[in-house]
């Protein structure tokens, strides 16, 4: 059994054909060139599948559906994504435009969801009905399943966790609030932080680090602390402590058996993790109790969206 799963996202598309063994045999790309019609989009979709299924040595007729993964909010139930910012799309009915195109049936969830699923599947969270997939990338997304299901919420919009606020009359959100956990645990607020460390002090190691404040990236203050600057490892330590805050929300929330950290930051692997486990242990409600939340990082990188957009038939069965 041969399926297609899809991660679309701002900048590029990417299909896989994944097997019965969550293997991706064959894949295909395309950029996304926002901004355009929706249509035109969903045409180069169909490309970067078809393309995949070539690669893979196979033909459409082999595939038995698909599955997309957007950004947005994504309604599973009718194959229409309500809104999606990024990709200028508003009541698009994108299932029925790729079945239109490829000819099979098409499921549809949010990107972050379907990466989340991708983790469950086949990942840090294999065998895990109760998960928390967190992405620390541009903002900081959230994908929830509980028993197995993607929790989104009965208008299909939950699991927005980088929105929930953590610091009262905070840094302004580009949602309408203040104080988001996105706006300080996200790698594009660990860059503000990175720049605004430097600007503070001209004798930071960080400025041979990254060269010039433009080329600062989500490691140049990682980099720092272990080159031993006081100045980088204030920022990781503060940062560190942002992440956790909204960690401890999740586990005190969801209660997952895992919770599982990925996005670029999440290369830092026991230098991120072991500082967030300490707080988390100190802080969580839970610290009593027999089970405990195991925070992980995640295994799959850019392939979870691919698996778990590929999976997603199974939870219409």
């Amino acid at each position: 059994m041969y399926t297609i799963g899809i991660d679309l996202g701002g900048t590029g598309v990417q299909a896989g054909v994944v097997d019965e063994n969550n293997n991706i045999i064959g894949r295909g790309e395309r950029p996304t060139n926002m901004p355009r019609p929706a249509d035109e989009i969903m045409d180069d979709v169909a490309a970067a599948c078809r393309d995949a299924v070539e690669q893979a040595g196979l033909t459409m007729d082999d595939i038995t559906c698909v599955g997309i993964g957007s950004p947005g909010t994504a309604n599973s139930s009718t194959g229409i994504i309500e809104f999606a910012g990024n990709l200028g799309m508003k009541q698009y009915p994108m299932a029925k435009a790729l079945t239109d195109r490829l000819g099979k049936e098409v499921y549809l969830a949010n990107d972050a969801d379907s990466a989340a699923y991708g983790e469950v599947m086949a990942g840090a969270a294999k065998g895990h009905d109760n998960v928390v997939c967190i992405t620390l990338g541009t903002g900081v997304g959230g994908g929830v399943i509980i028993d197995g299901r993607i929790i989104t919420g009965f208008n299909h919009a939950g699991g927005e966790l980088g929105h929930t606020v953590i610091v009262e009359n905070g840094i302004p959100c580009n949602c309408g609030r203040s104080g988001c956990w996105e706006k300080y645990a996200s790698a594009t607020a660990l860059i503000n932080q990175t720049r605004d460390a430097m600007e503070g002090d001209p004798n930071s190691a960080m400025w041979q680090i990254a060269g010039s404040l433009e080329k600062v990236n989500g490691k140049t203050a990682f980099d720092g602390m272990r080159a031993g600057d006081p100045t980088a490892c204030t920022v990781v330590e503060k940062y560190i402590y942002h992440v956790a805050c909204g960690l401890i929300n999740v586990i005190n929330v969801f209660q997952p058996a895992i919770l599982c950290i990925g996005g670029g930051i999440s290369k830092e692997k026991e230098n991120l993790l072991a500082p967030l486990r300490a707080i988390v242990e100190k802080e969580r409600f839970s610290k009593y109790a027999a089970q405990q939340t195991e925070l992980v990082a995640a295994q799959l990188g850019n392939d979870a969206g691919i698996i778990g957009a590929a999976n997603l038939y199974r939870l219409k069965k």
